[in-house]
């Protein structure tokens, strides 16, 4: 099944990024901005910043982690974010 990771950031607190995983992009977007999500409602409303596609769920998830921690953090501020003044 076809798994998307995709990264927010905040129009609100632009230095606040969200990091998931979805089968629905659509609709997982949707709930963010609707404020469905506990800690996404807190930023919301959010813009799509990127989002990379993967034919394997396993495989989206654990990309996910590794852009949440680590060298995976430092990659995605400096690749996927290089214009945020921080990315949490």
């Amino acid at each position: 099944m076809v798994s998307t990771v995709y990264i927010l950031t905040s129009y609100r607190d632009p230095n606040k990024v969200y990091i998931g995983t979805s089968d629905n992009l659509n609709r997982r977007f949707i709930e963010h901005n609707r404020k469905k999500s506990s800690y996404s409602k807190l930023y919301a409303p959010w813009k799509l910043e990127t989002s990379i596609t993967f034919s394997d769920k396993q495989l989206a998830i654990s990309f996910e982690k590794y852009l949440k921690h680590g060298s995976g953090h430092a990659f995605l501020k400096k690749r996927l974010l290089p214009n945020m003044i921080k990315a949490k």
